[in-house]
């Protein structure tokens, strides 16, 4: 039983933190390797002083769509661990962590929606003129994508842990 539950609580965090990086850091498309595109900047590389000059990416109805559900996936999952660690130190014996599961299934529906939006409606929200086939999906796009599976079996395994002590 200790085993399940520091398995789960380590699989918790872990799909939380890659949750946070899917949507905060820079690489949902990969342009060249001198420009990248992410949920909130468009960035270029400056070979000349080695830095990255980013710019505020053109808003769109589906980029903002696939912005509120990466957040609310962060924020789904957050709750879900602060709810968590509140049941296991105050919920009686034998009860089951119904809210702690839902919270983290929502989580799994919310960032799934948002992969599946960025991925049919890339041409709208990457609102380029070029042709996609020049670029592809980044990191963090494939990231957002893992963490759809580890969310949903999380908040499963949730739904049937029991408190035994």
């Amino acid at each position: 039983m200790v085993f399940l539950l520091v398995s789960l609580t380590v699989l918790h965090l872990v799909t939380l933190a890659m949750l946070l990086v899917a949507t905060l850091e820079k690489s949902w498309w990969i342009w060249a390797d001198s420009e990248i595109t992410d949920l909130w900047y468009n960035c270029f590389h400056d070979n000349a002083t080695k830095t990255w000059l980013c710019a505020a990416t053109t808003e769109s109805d589906w980029l903002q769509s696939v912005q509120a559900l990466m957040v609310l996936s962060v924020v789904f999952s957050s709750i879900s661990f602060l709810v968590f660690l509140g049941q296991l130190f105050t919920m009686s014996r034998g009860g089951l962590f119904y809210f702690t599961g839902l919270c983290q299934a929502f989580a799994g529906f919310t960032d799934f929606a948002a992969c599946l939006i960025f991925t049919f409606h890339r041409k709208e929200i990457l609102s380029d003129t070029r042709d996609l086939s020049k670029g592809h999906f980044g990191y963090c796009f494939i990231l957002a994508w893992l963490c759809v599976p580890l969310l949903l079996v999380s908040g499963f395994l949730y739904v049937h842990l029991r408190k035994k002590q």
